[in-house]
């Protein structure tokens, strides 16, 4: 796509890289159809191809308007548009350059202040939610329904983890939310590789990935973040952990770019390639081992829902999959597995009504094979799926947790 940019936009930290994502793209359209907005709005704007071409007139000088934020606001950053492009286009890389510009032309209203605002003070903060998650609990009948469906409708209790320290190590995110909303998800993730020779080292001075504050108008807070974590984990890997493990796919995704958004900070650029090196979703780690070692003899049926974090941020769209019919699990078909659920971060309070049709549009296709369970690989799709109150939702490591022999 021929590109030029403005003198203003031209000076960004990040020009030539819009300008060469942007001329990348040649306009198919052949995203279009695999875009979960545009297939419920129908609208080119709130499709890829279309907001590819606002971010083009924003860079290029045009005027900057609220509709033009709302369209780019609207975007699920799903990256299902990447997967199907010929071309290879960068569109989540675009997309934050533009949402940046955007959002320092073009002052949000006070009520969605106020909300972005109070998702960056109370999501990114363990302690913090926890006491808010709790709270919630006590008070549940009084809440308004939103409200009530962000609260789990069952809490597992963490097991204890292994206490034994083996060779072979491995560091974990623990997570913002994850700790709050399902406590056991972690645990069971440490409890199966120990059964592996495997032990997870806790880095209690790692926090949230930075992925909320970043995809929410404060990209340098989220930066900010990414470095503290950084700094964190450095001693472990200098003591030769082999990966740094995520049991939420989103925080992957994240993780995995930091070698990429910190590129430029000539004091964090070697570290963060390393860290997004060794950074791996649990999957990638087990698929690796020899899981005849678990004794897993069991036929459940489930549903998996791969999140898009998963399948389409890194590429690891069937490998859950294989690894539960290997297992012995009894995995159902499930139509349209490549569409969003609607979660995709703090997308399900910013964009209610949007993420609440395609969370319906997603359990009828999980729910269409009869699973006694859904289960799937990120905090987020578990917490949103889960909160219709229909078939339960859980990650899947706890169910493979609670079928060792």
């Amino acid at each position: 796509m021929q590109t030029t940019l403005s003198e203003r936009a031209s000076h960004l930290p990040r020009a030539a890289e819009a300008e060469s994502i942007l001329r990348t793209c040649v306009h198919c359209g052949f995203c279009n159809a695999t875009c979960p907005t545009y297939q419920l709005l129908g609208d080119e704007l709130d499709g890829p191809r279309g907001r590819i071409y606002l971010i083009k007139q924003v860079l290029e000088g045009n005027d900057v308007t609220q509709k033009t934020q709302q369209h780019l606001d609207r975007c699920l950053s799903c990256r299902n548009c990447e997967t199907t492009c010929p071309s290879g286009v960068d569109y989540h890389n675009l997309l934050d350059i533009g949402r940046a510009v955007v959002d320092a032309a073009v002052p949000r209203p006070l009520g969605q202040r106020l909300l972005r605002e109070g998702l960056r003070q109370t999501v990114p903060h363990p302690d913090l939610f926890k006491n808010l998650v709790k709270s919630g609990q006590v008070f549940r009948a009084l809440l308004p329904g939103t409200l009530q469906s962000k609260l789990p409708r069952n809490v597992y209790p963490a097991k204890p983890r292994p206490i034994t320290l083996r060779e072979r190590q491995v560091l974990m995110l623990e997570g913002c939310v994850q700790p709050s909303l399902s406590p056991n998800t972690n645990a069971a993730a440490a409890r199966v590789l120990d059964r592996l020779g495997i032990s997870v080292i806790a880095s209690r001075e790692a926090g949230c990935c930075g992925a909320v504050d970043y995809h929410l108008d404060a990209q340098a807070a989220g930066l900010d973040r990414a470095r503290r974590n950084i700094d964190a984990w450095w001693p472990g890997i200098e003591k030769g952990a082999e990966a740094i493990v995520q049991t939420a796919s989103g925080c992957g995704a994240f993780i995995k770019d930091y070698g990429h958004l910190l590129a430029s900070d000539p004091a964090y650029a070697d570290k963060a390639k390393k860290v997004s090196a060794l950074a791996r979703d649990l999957v990638e780690v087990l698929r690796d081992e020899p899981l005849e070692k678990l004794g897993i003899h069991t036929s459940q049926r489930l549903a998996f829902h791969c999140p898009c974090t998963l399948q389409h941020g890194q590429k690891l769209g069937g490998a859950v999959e294989a690894l539960l019919t290997g297992l012995g699990f009894n995995l159902t078909a499930v139509p349209d597995g490549h569409l969003c659920c609607g979660s995709a971060g703090t997308y399900s309070l910013t964009q209610p009504e949007l993420s609440r049709q395609l969370r319906d549009n997603k359990l009828n296709a999980l729910e269409s094979g009869h699973p006694e369970v859904i289960v799937t690989a990120n905090i987020g799709c578990q917490s949103h799926l889960d909160g219709a109150g229909r078939t339960p939702v859980r990650h899947w490591i706890e169910l493979v947790e609670a079928a060792l022999s």
